[in-house]
């Protein structure tokens, strides 16, 4: 098996394994699809960081023409030291904190999706301060009906935490308008990830047309219409790579009708299929009428399995004989440490090379280094070339910030 013109053999043996493989022209081909997908009206693309804020990634997408989607003063830092430039960022999430606010103002991006009243208000006392006027998207919940695959991915229903309510959204604006230090420049949404149907990017965008039309009567200047990302993609359980041209057809017209630039913050649709997860087999187990393959990779690599039920399709890298009904766990000390559950795949044996495909997206930005594992590689591959672009953790990191002698304060 080869990731690009590259033996994922090799890859293993001189990267190590658990690692992390991305393929640079998985990335380019989504990318440039989407865009020409988008051609009919203005419009830009702001990956978010949340799915993988590799800097090998962001490297590529920087020099493909893409802007950033980030959620955190982290994702911020990561943005800036990759080189974005400061018009190139959005900075959405529903908590943000003082200090990442200030952060966003003194960096001067292009935009701050604000998601309550209170972040307003707040965001407009910073802004005073500063002396300066923040550049505001209002997400709105469109309180849209969702399905996704999980609920944990469905964020524009009605009671979710994102957003301003709907019923509140027109009070909102009204008082966003009238601050002295904020300029309400666009309207977001984000209905959720792994949509099965485009119907809720529809109604959604319809309630911000509405709203957008309220704004600009207060004279707010709006430039921008947000919706977001939750592209699907496939892996390999039933689900289907969007149709591009259908979504095009619901999108293009709705947003024309508001005439504002279109801004879209795709991640997953990105990231997830351009990555593998490699991870070395090291028993065979028998258990409770169970048979287990127990790799080096686990719930601390790839944590989607346990936490969202999610589906990665397995094989080996190389010809193997027979197949058989496994469990594919990993060696953490937890039940919920699997990859997966009573798969039928190859007859894995110890040693063989594991290839989780669609691993790209919320694999390495989730991890963790729980039972003090070190956290895995990461690896580029560009056609017959590749590069660590992370390198793997060693113990002495596990305790780098860990203070032998801490400085004590009394109460």
């Amino acid at each position: 098996m080869h990731c690009e013109e590259v033996l994922a053999e090799r890859i293993a043996r001189e990267a190590g394994t658990p690692a992390f493989v991305y393929s640079a022209a998985v990335i380019r081909d989504r990318y440039r699809k989407l865009d020409a997908a988008l051609a009919g009206v203005p419009h830009r693309i702001h990956y978010s960081l949340k799915a993988n804020s590799n800097r090998g990634i962001l490297t590529l997408l920087r020099e493909l023409g893409s802007g950033v989607d980030v959620v955190s003063g982290g994702e911020l830092f990561r943005a800036l030291h990759a080189g974005f430039g400061a018009q190139d960022i959005i900075f959405g999430g529903v908590g943000k904190t003082a200090k990442e606010l200030s952060e966003a103002l003194q960096a001067g991006i292009k935009m701050i999706n604000v998601e309550s009243e209170a972040e307003l208000l707040l965001l407009d006392r910073i802004a005073g301060e500063q002396g300066v006027q923040a550049p505001v998207g209002l997400r709105i919940n469109p309180e849209v009906a969702v399905a996704t695959r999980h609920e944990y991915i469905a964020t524009g229903a009605k009671g979710h935490k994102f957003g301003i309510p709907y019923e509140e959204a027109a009070a909102v604006i009204a008082t966003a308008v009238s601050l002295r230090h904020v300029a309400v420049v666009g309207l977001d949404m984000h209905v959720g990830s792994q949509l099965q149907s485009f119907e809720p990017y529809r109604h959604g965008i319809e309630r911000l047309a509405s709203l957008a039309s309220q704004a600009r009567a207060l004279g707010a200047p709006l430039k921008y219409v947000d919706i977001g990302g939750g592209l699907p993609v496939a892996y390999g359980d039933g689900d289907a790579d969007p149709d591009l041209e259908a979504w095009q057809r619901v999108v293009i017209p709705a947003v024309r009708e508001i005439g504002a630039e279109l801004l879209v913050e795709p991640g997953r649709f990105f990231a997830a299929a351009s990555g593998v997860l490699l991870a070395r087999v090291l028993y065979r187990k028998k258990s409770g009428g169970k048979d287990y393959v127990i790799c080096d990779a686990g719930m601390t690599e790839l944590l989607r399995p346990s936490h969202y039920d999610a589906y990665h399709f397995i094989e080996t890298a190389g010809d193997r004989a027979g197949r058989a009904r496994v469990d594919v766990v990993g060696p953490v000390c937890e039940s919920g440490d699997f990859l997966a559950l009573d798969r039928e795949m190859e007859d894995a044996q110890p040693g063989d090379l594991l290839v989780i495909h669609t691993a790209g997206a919320y694999g390495y930005v989730m991890s963790s280094t729980y039972n003090s594992r070190a956290r895995a590689a990461e690896v580029m591959v560009d056609g017959h070339r590749f590069a660590v672009v992370t390198a793997r953790e060693h113990y002495e990191d596990l305790v780098r910030l860990e203070h032998e002698d801490p400085d004590w304060r009394d109460a």
